[in-house]
Parts: structure tokens; sequence; C-alpha cells
């Protein structure tokens, strides 16, 4: 078949002379036109190209691609978008190229194939990279055209419904629903995407291909082109299928079991809180350099589904930076469930993790719940890995790895989707030489590292934390709020703080509760300079002499009754603010000359201010 049947004379001088990489195939796979820059940089004249056809200068890697790949996506959905190429010059030089190819067919049948290159550069090579994540990610997804027909889907996508790429690509993406959901969809909206503004977990059932019906939630995000109009819809699907079926057993075992329902309900009220912590967490004070730095790296990946391991000394907020994570990423709205790895005894690690079954062993007199499956949608924190026994690190491995796990004492698998979290005071490296962590586990919690700074590097943000614990603890003991001094600011610099932040909000809350005339007496070493050695010396002593601590427990009792509006007894009154017996307050109230409140004229009043 010759060149000027395919391309009309009036388009083949543009398409050859342009100054874009192009060429044209025939029904017989064969080159039928090319444009002068293509063949001026492959080195080819146009007599010898058209004799050839893409596999003749197509490296081996490409010859495959095109067989196995793009050949049947082209036949199917006629056309394909930014294909690696990889072409060799007459000379041998290797030309990589991302190729977008457009399928025509005339009303004379005649076909034609076009295919327009751009070169790879490092921003292609990375869109490339995309893909290959975007096709292997671990996440269920599809993308669609304006006409509801499969672009390209992810491994995980065709591993969960069986089929292979070939058999998706291009066919109608109601093909693998239910046939409830294929009604909803033949008003034809799905066609033109005229409903596809973004939308979240949405309740839907797909079909695999051996038939079993899988409950999902889908989620979706539109592509616009250049004029704001939708022409692909990117969608993101999560099977919720064992996790709906748990829900169902669960139910009938409230139905049938009124013990098991009430521990349930004090698991989910367990949740709850951890939702409500991670919500209204409290801020990360500071401006130093080492705490914008962390900021940063917290801002860069509490958006991804990364693991991040935090690293820091003991008392260095640790568990608030994972807070922040949390509170910062696409999981925010669910669970945020904390696990203390280093409180946990090593024969009911497995138990807490995962959960077990009743009968499992000793003392299992009931089904439990797992921390795993109690953060399903959300993250888990596990605060001082480090602890974990060896032994169970390859089954935490196994979740991270397929977020699967079974309880203790069931054959059953469960699924979740879990964000890890961990953090540790210890060098897991120094961990894994001495064979105490397992190095496979430590590169799957290592993917994001986050140093948490020790206080002693954080220059002045030890005077602004003070200021914010200062009036933090005066609003819980009911004191007016209390200022630093400039003595105490120096006390603050000088000290080095090996405890860190909690050690710092002990020294205060001490120094609070010893307070008079609205001071602050810091009880902590001091030197004469930051860099000196530190004096053992204490600025002042830590405890109350008879004399004063009289003074102090009658200005707390006058307060309390100001607290009660002059209430002794009863609810609310000063008695069960104190925790004691309404006759020992009045007898203590006695023993201080305190005008018992009874004896006064009438009510108390209330002030109108």
């Amino acid at each position: 078949m010759s060149e000027t049947n395919i391309l009309p004379e009036q388009y083949r001088w543009m398409f050859q002379q342009g100054p874009h990489l192009a060429s044209a195939t025939d029904r017989t796979g064969r080159f039928c036109d090319v444009s002068d820059e293509l063949l001026r940089r492959l080195d080819y004249s146009r007599e010898q190209f058209l004799k050839m056809s893409p596999q003749d200068i197509a490296t081996e890697q490409t010859q495959q691609d095109l067989l196995s790949d793009y050949l049947p996506r082209l036949r199917l959905a006629g056309r394909i978008d930014h294909a690696p190429i990889e072409y060799q010059s007459r000379s041998g030089e290797s030309l990589k190229l991302v190729a977008d190819t457009i399928v025509h067919e005339d009303d004379n049948h005649e076909f034609l194939a076009v295919s327009y290159y751009q070169e790879l550069d490092s921003w292609d090579k990375i869109s490339h990279r995309f893909k290959a994540f975007y096709l292997a990610t671990p996440a269920m997804l599809h993308t669609m055209d304006h006409n509801g027909c499969i672009l390209e889907v992810s491994d995980r996508w065709l591993h969960k419904l069986g089929y292979a790429r070939k058999d998706v690509i291009g066919r109608y993406i109601g093909d693998f629903y239910t046939e409830t959901v294929r009604e909803e969809l033949q008003d034809g909206s799905l066609t033109h995407l005229n409903f596809a503004e973004e939308y979240s977990n949405h309740e839907r059932q797909m079909v695999t291909r051996s038939g079993e019906i899988l409950d999902v939630l889908v989620s979706a995000a539109r592509v616009n082109n250049r004029r704001g109009e939708p022409i692909r819809l990117q969608v993101a699907i999560k099977d919720v299928t064992d996790r709906n079926r748990a829900l169902s057993d669960l139910q009938k075992a409230f139905d049938e079991n009124a013990k098991l329902r009430n521990a349930l309900e004090l698991e989910r009220d367990y949740l709850r809180e951890n939702i409500r912590e991670s919500m209204n967490d409290g801020e990360i004070v500071g401006g130093s350099p080492a705490l914008q730095s962390m900021l940063g790296r917290i801002e860069a990946v509490a958006y991804t589904t990364a693991n991040v391991l935090i690293i820091g000394e003991s008392g260095t907020g640790k568990e608030l930076v994972s807070h922040a994570i949390h509170s910062r990423s696409q999981r925010k709205n669910e669970p945020l469930v904390t696990v203390n790895c280093a409180s946990i005894p090593s024969e009911l690690f497995e138990s807490e993790f995962f959960g077990h079954v009743k009968g499992a062993f000793t003392g299992a007199t009931r089904d439990r719940i797992g921390r795993f499956q109690l953060a399903d949608g959300g993250t888990i924190f596990l605060d001082e890995v480090g602890e974990i026994p060896l032994e169970l690190q390859s089954k935490l491995l196994r979740v991270l790895e397929q977020q699967q796990f079974e309880r203790v004492g069931d054959d059953k698998t469960r699924t979740i989707d879990v964000r890890i979290i961990a953090a540790t005071n210890r060098d897991l490296a120094d961990e894994v030489a001495a064979g105490r962590f397992r190095e496979d586990l430590f590169y799957r919690l290592n993917v994001f590292p986050i140093d948490v700074p020790p206080l002693r590097e954080r220059g002045d943000d030890v005077i602004h934390i003070a200021s914010h614990f200062i009036a933090d603890i005066c609003n819980d003991f009911g004191r007016p709020l209390l200022a630093l001094s400039e003595r105490n600011v120096r006390q603050l610099r000088a000290y080095s703080w090996p405890g860190n932040v909690r050690e710092l909000r002990n020294v205060l809350e001490r120094a609070i509760i010893l307070s008079r005339d609205n001071k602050i007496n810091l009880s902590i070493p001091v030197g004469p300079a930051q860099d000196a050695p530190r004096a053992t010396a204490v600025v002042t002593n830590d405890y109350l002499n008879e004399q004063e601590m009289r003074a102090f427990t009658k200005r707390n009792l006058e307060q309390v009754l100001r607290a009660a509006n002059g209430k002794v007894s009863g609810e609310g009154g000063a008695a069960e603010l104190l925790g004691l017996k309404p006759t020992t307050l009045t007898d203590r109230l006695r023993s201080f000359g305190i005008e018992m409140p009874a004896k006064r004229r009438g009510r108390p009043k209330r002030s109108s201010s």
C-alpha cells in the first residue's frame, strides 16, 4: 500500500516536515510514513525506513512490550498513551522515547496508526516511574476514559478480581460490577463523566472472574483538559468484604451474648477516645531551626502512606509527633491507636497486636479484637518498637507487607488497611547488628525516619515550651497564671534537660505546687554558662516548713470555697472537689478559723460580674 493512499497530500508535508518525532504504520504493521526529524535522529533514509516495522528498530525489551502489552491494548482501546519505547539508530545508538498512538480507519477501511514521540528526559523518567508505581501499588486503582472504558489498572486490581491485563483494558467498567450497580449506571451518566465530581467511599459491589461478590468502597477524582473538561477519571477501590463480614459476625454475637456486646462497646469507646485524642492533640511549640527541620519532614510525609520511624531520646515528644503526622494525613478522620510496646508482657504481644478467640489460651474467656484491627482504616503508633520480641517480628513484618493477620487460635485470615508509625529511643541498626531486631523489619519501618531533637539542641524553645506548660498547669490546678522571671529564664537555659520535655513539665508542676507569692522557684541544677560544667547547688528547697504549709493549706481551702460558691457539701461542693467528707472539711475549716458558710446570713450571693 503506497503512502499516498494513507496520508492525503495536504497533510503529508506537515506530517513529514514538522519539528516533531512521528511515524505511521499500516495494517501490515510496517511503517508507511515518517517525519524528517525522526529520520534524522535514527540516521535512516526514507526509503530504508519504509521497508521496516517498529520491531525491526526496537530493542529486545521494547519488542516484548509491543507484542505482550502495547499492541493488544491498541487493538482493544484504539489508542495508547505514554508508552515507553526504545529504538536503535542505524549506528546502534539508543533513542529512548515515550509514544502516544492513535488508530484511524476511514470509510474505505484504510487503516492508519499514527505515533507521536517525545524524548524521555528527566521529567519523563519521573512520569514513567510513577506509572510503574501506579501498576505495582498495593491499592486497587483503575483509570477510565470519557466513555467509562478502562485505560489502565493496577496489578492489585487485577489480582483481587482475578483477571489478566489484556482481558480488562478497553472494557466498560460496568462489566465488573454487580447487576444492581450496572442498572444504576444505565442512565448514561458514566459514559460522559457528567457525574465525575470527586467523591469518596461510595459503597458498591464488584464481581470477580470466579463469581465472588466483593464489597468495595469507591473513591474517584477526575482529570480535566486545559479547557476544564473531564477527560479521565482516576478511581481508587478499597475491598471491605472481610471487614463487612466481621461486622456482621459481631452483630450476631451481640444478639447472642450480652457480655460480649458490653466488651465490644468498651472497645468502641476506646477507639473513639483515640480518635478524639488524635484530633485535639496539643500543638508542637517552638521555632528553633532543629524543630523547624523536623516539622518540615512531618509536613512532607504526613499526606503519604509511607511508614514512619520516629527516633529520639526519652521524653522528647515522639508520641506528639505521631499525632501530628496522623492529624495531617488522609486518615485523620480514622482512629489513631497507640501501643506502648515496652509495657506489654512478652507472652501477650501477639494477642495484644492481633487479638484472640475464646479458648485460645488459659484466661481467654472471650473473643478479643487486637490493636491492628481496631486501627483498620487509620494509623497504629508502635511506641518503643525495639521492645517487640524477636519471635513476633516476622508476624509484624507480614502485616506490613501483606496487610493480613490471624487472631491467636483462629485460622481465618483477616485483611486490614493500616499505616504504621513506629518510635524508638534505641539505635535499631545496632540492634540489627546484635541480632535482636530483624533487618527486613527495620527497613520496612525505616521508610521515612524523623529525628526528634533533644531539648538541649532547641535553644530558646525551652522558654516557649515552659510558658506553654505553665499556662496549662495553672489552669489544671485552678491557680492564677504565673510568669517566668529573668532568673527562671536563665535557669531554664543553663540546664541540659537530660529528661527532655517530660522532665521540664515535671519540674514546672513541682515548682507551681510549691510556689509562694505568685513566684516560681525552680529547683534545678544551674551553671554559670552554657558550656561550663554544671553546678550541683540547688536554688531553693523542695519542702515547706510547718508555718508555710499551714498558710498554703489555708489559701487552698479559701480558694476551693470560692470555686464552690461557698457550698461545702453536696454535688459541686468544696468537699466533693477536695475528695473529703463534708464533716472532715467542716472540722478543717474550723481549725483554720475560716468562717463557715452556714453561719452567714442567707445564701451566698454570686457576683453579677
